[in-house]
């Protein structure tokens, strides 16, 4: 919900390249590497394999927070913070399918009645209906705040809380009609947004779900931090380590680059949107939800990999966020945030 109420730039296949680039060819390209590798250097079952690249290619929109888009109504575009903003808040709900194909595989294999009934039930509709209803609940949302809230004076500028009860509504309403309600849940910020664009509302909710973001953040980074000396990597191994510096670096790198070829993005901004694809807990929870619904047969191996690889990301794109989005900063020219 944060990450959709942050961003100013209206909709259109034009002004979303970038995102819609990174969440379909980067996404099924870093997916693709994830399998070969697991099977071939991890030595994983198809279905492991494939598990590990749906969970490994959301990217957070709140552990991304330094190389994010600001608050509500900046005057200057900077298209490395929208590509990496866009990217993060859509492919936790786009990724979701992959982890759905993973489940398929373990429990049914991949026969051409479960292909089928993946790609009409959790890949289409799921998609389709989710991206619907995140706007309805947002357009409904935009019209009790800005239309019937204000005639009658109820509206309060302190009023953060509605993001919450917005999140949790549009994600459970949209999970009752099985759609995807990280998609819903962004989708609805998003249309929230570009309701009344100018209003101060839009800077309070910003400001209010910016705070709880990163209270929680900190809540599940302690969690995480117990994990990892609880032993969650004692199955680490020097493979699964090449592997993470190898996804790191090179997969998600290339992958992303490849996909914005054809764009004018400047190299530089290509080079730092290909990097900071930084990983986070959306991993964690695909994980635990995919172990839920199927057996693996490898779960330690997994939840060693990918604990290896958040803690990797958040240090490696920890030390160098900073330093690489100052540079963008002073270098790149600064353009309008395109209507």
């Amino acid at each position: 919900m944060g990450t959709g109420i942050k961003i100013d730039r209206s909709f259109s296949f034009r002004n979303w390249s970038s995102p819609l680039r990174l969440i379909s060819i980067a996404m099924l390209l870093c997916i693709a590497a994830c399998v070969l590798m697991g099977i071939l250097v991890l030595n994983l079952a198809l279905p492991a394999a494939l598990l590990l690249g749906a969970v490994l290619v959301p990217t957070d929109p709140v552990l991304a927070s330094d190389v994010q888009v600001g608050p509500p109504n900046e005057k200057y575009k900077s298209e490395t913070r929208f590509a990496l903003t866009s990217e993060a808040g859509l492919n936790d709900g786009f990724a979701f399918p992959f982890t759905w194909l993973a489940i398929l595989a373990a429990t049914m294999g991949l026969q051409s009645e479960s292909i089928i009934h993946w790609l009409g039930y959790h890949l289409l509709y799921k998609i389709a209906a989710g991206i619907f209803l995140g706007w309805l609940w947002g357009k409904l949302a935009a019209y009790l705040i800005f239309n019937f809230s204000e005639k009658h004076k109820l509206l309060k500028p302190t009023d953060g809380f509605l993001a919450i009860s917005l999140t949790l509504c549009t994600y459970g309403l949209t999970e009752l009609l099985h759609a995807y309600g990280f998609i819903a849940v962004f989708i609805a910020g998003l249309t929230l947004r570009h309701a009344e664009k100018t209003h101060d509302y839009h800077k309070e909710l910003h400001l209010f779900t910016d705070q709880i973001e990163r209270l929680l953040l900190g809540v599940l980074l302690i969690f995480f931090g117990g994990a990892l000396v609880s032993g969650i990597l004692k199955p680490l191994t020097f493979e699964m380590g090449i592997f993470a510096f190898a996804f790191l670096l090179v997969v998600r790198p290339l992958s992303a680059y490849l996909s914005l070829l054809g764009t004018e993005i400047h190299w530089k901004e290509k080079l730092a949107i290909s990097f900071f694809g930084i990983r986070g807990m959306g991993s964690v929870y695909y994980l635990a939800f995919a172990f839920g619904h199927a057996s693996f047969g490898s779960e330690s191996q997994l939840w060693a990999i990918v604990a290896f690889t958040l803690m990797l990301s958040i240090v490696l794109h920890g030390l160098t966020a900073t330093s690489v989005m100052k540079h963008l900063k002073i270098n790149m020219p600064k353009e309008p945030v395109p209507e």
